[in-house]
């Protein structure tokens, strides 16, 4: 059975069946169903050069989003205002603690253990003409970060969400020092499993737990 901490969230689970129902052949059925969310990051800076908070915003695929929205009451149709999608955000980010909010940091190559407080200023994002959200949420660190070099990874140790950076640009640094660099390092190969491959390794679960750490996205920021 997969460990409590690792289930699906329930947000996710809806995309997760639907994908799998819609499978066209047996050998697409038994592939695992994905999420895949483009994400964008701001890292907040104090007037001290120390990192305050990372704020996300992850644009999910379009089967997500269509499956997410459904039941949501639009005073217009096929759009979707933020106060009427503040009760999905709310649930998102509620579903995403469980999990680290699948962001991890490293300052100084020692990995802090519990960063973050809750997610603040949560809210969700409808594009109707690519018919896709965004989730925007703030990670405040709980104690600020000052380190020379500074990693974030975002990824899901399950691999259950596919996480990729905007082609333009991924990371931006508000209020930081001067002389401080932001640059992104990805898997080289994220697709270099076949699907039989990942088919043996879903059915077996709990072997697949933390198999999402060979494609974080890093984010690297180096200060004086």
């Amino acid at each position: 059975m997969t460990p409590a901490r690792f289930a699906v969230p329930a947000w996710i689970r809806l995309t997760i069946l639907a994908a799998a129902f819609a499978a066209v052949s047996t050998e697409q059925a038994q592939a695992h169903p994905h999420v895949w969310a483009t994400i964008k990051t701001e890292l907040i800076y104090a007037p001290d050069g120390s990192v305050t908070a990372v704020r996300h915003a992850w644009t999910f695929d379009e089967m997500f989003s269509a499956f997410a929205t459904i039941g949501i009451k639009a005073k217009t149709k096929g759009q979707f205002t933020r106060d009427e999608l503040q009760p999905l955000a709310k649930v998102n980010v509620d579903s995403l603690k469980g999990f680290a909010y699948f962001t991890f940091a490293t300052a100084d190559d020692a990995k802090e253990k519990n960063p973050f407080d809750d997610a603040v200023d949560y809210w969700l994002e409808y594009d109707p003409k690519a018919t896709v959200l965004t989730l925007h949420f703030t990670l405040p660190f709980k104690n600020p970060v000052k380190a020379k070099v500074l990693k974030i990874q975002v990824y899901d140790p399950e691999f259950f969400i596919d996480f990729a950076f905007a082609k333009k640009s991924p990371v931006t640094l508000v209020g930081a020092p001067k002389l401080c660099a932001a640059w992104t390092e990805k898997p080289d190969d994220p697709h270099f499993l076949s699907a039989q491959s990942l088919n043996k390794s879903f059915v077996a679960s709990e072997a697949f737990v933390g198999m999402g750490a060979q494609f974080a996205n890093n984010i690297l920021v180096q200060c004086p």
